[in-house]
């Protein structure tokens, strides 16, 4: 009984020690054996594409004529002849104004007697010094120049011919193709030389001026396109490019600048508009 109970014995301390071999063995990490362990990679944050700036810029302007003239008289004459309304299309070259002629007619009556007068006077120097009526141009150049001086010939044929250019003045043409503004003129009243009788707008070259803050300058430059909207007319909407920049920044910030419009019906210099630019 005693062998058996000693064989016993043996049998379940064997039993203990290969136990705690087997986890040890399960505990210790093998060396070489790859750590297979997952590891999440970290988030790789994408670069955020950033959208471009698109402020678009809006101020006020107005529209204006790249030419207007205003005519008015050279003399001072009465007025025979208005050929033009308020509002009223003319072309250049067309007579709109017509003057009395009869002051200068006479003035030139009396021009062309004082003239022969003075001929008269200059041959006569000339045959007082020997020289035949007929054979002047044998005389030297300086004696026969100092006989017209003399005779009154050159200022009398002068005069004349001022007188002659004058009567020109007594029909006035439009100096442009445009529309009739500003109609200060009435038939039969006197035309006083530089007052204005009335002004052609030439409404087929148009531009609308504006001004802008410094700080908004780099906005702008040659050639840049811009939408046009007339207050009047908000749905309307022409295109328009930069042709001018004021090379002076004004006392208030400022600077003006300048682009070219398209003609349309509806757009008439003095107008005020929004101008757009995206």
């Amino acid at each position: 009984m005693k062998s058996e109970e000693f064989a016993t014995a043996i049998v379940f301390a064997l039993t203990l020690v290969l136990t705690a071999c087997k986890n040890e063995q399960r505990n210790e990490p093998v060396g070489n054996e790859p750590d297979t362990t997952t590891i999440q990679p970290a988030a790789i944050a994408k670069p955020v594409k950033k959208e471009a700036a698109t402020a678009t810029f809006n101020c006020k302007g107005t529209i204006m004529s790249v030419s207007e003239v205003a005519v008015a008289s050279r003399i001072n004459e009465q007025i025979v002849m208005l050929g033009v309304e308020m509002g009223q299309h003319v072309h250049k070259g067309q007579v709109v104004v017509r003057l009395d002629r009869t002051a200068t007619e006479d003035k030139i009556v009396k021009g062309r007697a004082e003239l022969e007068r003075a001929e008269y006077q200059y041959q006569a120097i000339l045959m007082g010094q020997g020289y035949k009526r007929g054979a002047f141009d044998q005389a030297p150049g300086d004696i026969r120049e100092q006989a017209r001086i003399n005779s009154g010939y050159n200022t009398a044929k002068a005069a004349l011919r001022q007188l002659e250019h004058q009567l020109t003045y007594c029909t006035i043409q439009a100096p442009i193709t445009g529309m009739v503004t500003q109609l200060d003129a009435a038939l039969y009243a006197t035309a006083v030389p530089g007052v204005t009788l009335f002004r052609i707008v030439d409404t087929e070259h148009l531009k609308v001026s504006f001004d802008v803050l410094e700080n908004e300058l780099w906005r702008f430059e040659k050639g840049t396109a811009i939408t046009v909207t007339p207050i009047s007319y908000p749905d309307d909407h022409h295109q328009a490019k930069i042709t001018a920049i004021s090379p002076v920044v004004e006392k208030s910030g400022m600077i003006h600048l300048e682009a070219t419009l398209t003609s349309h019906p509806r757009l008439m210099p003095g107008m005020s508009a929004i101008v757009t630019l995206k």
